[in-house]
């Protein structure tokens, strides 16, 4: 079953094609890597699945509903970048969470935090960036949505922080639903990923089973990416 359906999507921005007919299917139960360089589409598809871009043609469906606010109960998203007030304190984001998601789990969320040893009467701009990286992927992952789509979680961290934020993506994954993972750093989220897309110069390229992938060309994705995209 997929939750995700897109056919013949195109999206252009005066003369630059960001992505051109793209057909793709996302499947539950999947952690998906959204792999591809800078510039190949990766934020266009995932502004028009989160309901941020509307101005598209093609068709886009999630649980054959189209984006925008009647999805905004199915898609839990982590940005690239923070987007809570640092003048908030975490126990303030996540009663604004708690208020504005009705499927966010504040148990939960005081549970990862806790893990975390974030302390929740802190503001946060009180935190380190990879404590911050830490409470905007917790908030994301504490709501019962369907499809979780996280944008270069894993970028702006060091290695150590990059280790839990996987491990807390794997902990709490429920396989009823599916997680789209956009990322250019493939070594450190192939072991857990399923299904790999790759998307060039907005085409699909590749999208496939990971273990199929490293069967046929005997070779990690890592290393078919940089073959593929020279890097």
């Amino acid at each position: 079953m997929n939750i995700v359906e897109i056919q013949n999507l195109s999206k252009s921005y005066g003369a630059n094609h960001a992505l051109k007919g793209v057909d793709l299917s996302i499947p539950t139960g999947k952690i998906v890597g959204l792999l591809g360089p800078n510039g190949s589409g990766k934020t266009t598809m995932i502004k028009i699945l989160t309901g941020l871009l509307l101005d598209y043609s093609g068709e886009v469906l999630i649980e054959s509903k189209k984006p925008g606010p009647e999805t905004s109960v199915l898609v839990s998203y982590l940005p690239d970048r923070p987007v809570l007030p640092v003048w908030l304190r975490v126990k303030d984001a996540m009663k604004m969470y708690k208020d504005f998601y009705a499927d966010f789990d504040m148990d939960r969320a005081v549970k990862m935090l806790g893990s975390m040893g974030i302390d929740v009467n802190k503001k946060i701009k009180a935190l380190s960036k990879g404590m911050n990286e830490k409470l905007q992927l917790t908030l994301t992952m504490s709501r019962r949505a369907k499809l979780y789509i996280l944008d270069e979680p894993i970028a702006a961290v060091d290695p150590a922080a990059r280790e839990f934020i996987i491990d807390t993506i794997l902990k709490n994954f429920d396989s009823e639903s599916a997680i789209l993972l956009s990322t250019h750093l493939i070594s450190d989220i192939e072991s857990i990923i399923d299904y790999a897309i790759f998307l060039k110069e907005g085409e699909i390229i590749l999208s496939e089973e990971a273990e199929a992938i490293r069967v046929r060309e005997e070779k990690s994705i890592d290393h078919l990416f940089r073959e593929v995209f020279k890097c």
